[in-house]
């Protein structure tokens, strides 16, 4: 776990910010289609079976106040984890690859263009984000 928090906070390091290049209204479809059941995002969006997506940009992870998260996500925030596009990017393809021993059994996304659509229409939920470097 700490090799991967590693490896990807150098990454971050060595690489100039990319962000989303997608479409949100199919994003919100990928959202409604995988997310929907466990994670809400909007001015009423509360905690379930996951964290809330409001704000999630700039968040580190396994911080949202009274969400009980599993050991491996409060570890994977205390190693620096911190959700942004390029976090989100390698997140997911396989969040329990990302994030070995994670409670949430979602398998992950496969479809790259899915993945950047998604990130385009949470990041519409974080509207206090501003991106290192800006």
């Amino acid at each position: 776990m700490k090799r991967l928090v590693i490896a990807t906070a150098v990454l971050a390091a060595l690489t100039v910010p990319v962000f989303a290049d997608g479409d949100a209204k199919l994003g919100e479809k990928v959202y409604k289609r995988y997310c929907l059941a466990c994670h809400k995002v909007g001015d009423k969006a509360r905690n379930l079976v996951g964290p809330v997506f409001n704000d999630l940009f700039g968040r580190t992870a396994g911080t949202v106040e009274g969400y009980k998260y599993s050991d491996a996500m409060r570890a994977a925030g205390q190693n620096g984890v911190v959700w942004d596009e390029q976090t989100l990017r390698a997140y997911l393809p396989k969040p329990r690859d990302f994030v070995t021993g994670t409670k949430m059994t979602f398998v992950g996304l496969k479809k790259p263009e899915d993945i950047e659509n998604l990130i385009v229409y949470l990041r519409q939920f974080s509207p206090d984000y501003v991106p290192p470097g800006e």
